[in-house]
């Protein structure tokens, strides 16, 4: 993207100076937005966002002393965008009508954005990786969006609050990561991806006839070992997943994984090249456990459902359980163009299995028919982004957080909160 800007006037009416200040500050805002989708915002400098615009990096100083202030301007801007969203979405009158808005709002502005009518929202997986000053007035700025977002479903009991959490955080999680496969469908078929999306969150995937009653999958159905002794080697994949997960692909420097496992760097060295190396060997192990499990429950031999159900259930888990969790997929920005482009592929891989688990489900009458592509790529943004739940599982029997957060995409979003809760 290339956005030309010129260095501040002198000598303009207040007014004028101050209109033109604000394009300008806005044009660096654009370009460094689609910097930070593309690479990260720790690789997102000054003199990158001044070449994008055409303009000295002491001309950018000029708006943006330092590079942290500048993503902390885009971080800040994206979560002013998301709100205005949401309000916008508030404004109909059933709950319903406001989450159907609120995904025609996003999936519109995708297709400006296919058109170059409009920049992209900067994703805010990156503002993990900003230091605690910068990054903690972003984060009850999201906090205060994710509240107004979960307010789209109305009044609701403090009972209901923990099945309404689960249920904004899958819708967030979808947006977030719409982007990645709404790429895949011509614009003139947005509208019907709308209507489909909306029937998986309005329907669900199970049956009326449907409960949940998954088979539980032996422990080491991911084909990972279930001790120290038996993985050897330091566990450098699941200390490097949890610190990715936690602090980005930036925040996960061979120091702290190594600090963490006590051992020596070269101890590291000798098992992993580069940082690089073991990023991709994460995503790579990822991908492994979730064909493993995918592969373990179908040979149960029952109903496709069933075999949703147990990956599901056994997947979720793992996720709470939070000790080797699934690599997040926010932190693919950050990666070298070559590496996410296999993480990009194996990720599309999983959704392809999940999405034949869709269809053959369907043909049996085991599943509601749904667009297996859309459905597919859902499941896969619930169940990585489980993680990040990991806290508001420990508040409840691990059993029933695993019921509540799976009936998001089981039995849709607006499903009686009595029915899921087992309270009427």
């Amino acid at each position: 993207m290339e956005a030309k800007v010129t260095a501040p006037a002198r000598g303009k009416p207040k007014a004028q100076r101050g209109a033109r200040y604000q394009r300008k500050r806005d044009a660096l805002l654009d370009a460094a937005t689609v910097l930070i989708n593309e690479h990260g915002a720790k690789a997102t400098t000054l003199q990158a966002v001044s070449k994008a615009v055409e303009l000295s990096t002491t001309s950018v100083t000029y708006y943006f002393p330092r590079k942290d202030v500048l993503a902390a301007a885009v971080f800040e801007r994206a979560i002013g965008r998301l709100r205005e969203f949401v309000d916008e979405a508030a404004k109909e009158q059933t709950p319903r009508a406001r989450v159907r808005r609120l995904l025609e709002l996003h999936i519109n502005l995708r297709a400006d954005v296919i058109a170059g009518t409009a920049v992209p929202i900067a994703t805010l997986s990156e503002v993990r990786t900003l230091d605690d000053a910068i990054r903690e007035p972003l984060l009850e700025q999201y906090v205060d969006l994710f509240r107004a977002t979960r307010a789209l479903w109305g009044d609701f009991s403090a009972e209901q609050k923990p099945l309404l959490t689960a249920r904004t955080h899958l819708l967030q999680e979808t947006i977030f990561w719409m982007p990645v496969w709404l790429a895949r469908f011509p614009v003139d078929e947005f509208a019907r991806v709308l209507r489909q999306l909306f029937d998986l969150f309005d329907h669900g995937l199970a049956l009326p006839e449907t409960t949940w009653a998954p088979i539980d999958l032996a422990r080491n159905a991911d084909g990972e070992p279930l001790g120290d002794e038996e993985r050897g080697a330091p566990n450098f994949l699941g200390v490097a997943t949890r610190l990715i997960n936690e602090s980005g692909y930036r925040g996960a420097s061979v120091t702290r994984i190594v600090d963490e496992l006590q051992v020596t760097k070269g101890s590291f060295y000798h098992h992993l090249d580069t940082k690089d190396d073991l990023v991709l060997e994460c995503f790579r192990r990822t991908f492994s456990r979730l064909t493993a499990v995918q592969t373990a429950a179908g040979e149960t031999g029952e109903t496709q459902w069933k075999h949703l159900e147990a990956i599901m259930n056994y997947l979720i888990d793992l996720q709470f359980e939070g000790e080797f969790p699934l690599t997040r997929t926010s932190a693919l920005q950050a990666l070298p163009a070559d590496v996410r482009n296999e993480v990009l592929a194996k990720s599309d891989e999983a959704a392809l299995r999940f999405g034949n688990t869709l269809v053959e489900g369907a043909q049996e009458r085991s599943v509601r028919v749904v667009n297996p592509l859309i459905a597919s790529q859902t499941i896969a943004a619930m169940l990585n982004s489980a993680y990040d739940l990991r806290n508001w599982a420990a508040t409840m029997d691990r059993k029933t957080a695993i019921r509540i957060y799976a009936s998001c995409l089981t039995r849709g979003m607006f499903a009686d909160p009595a029915e899921i809760l087992g309270t009427g």
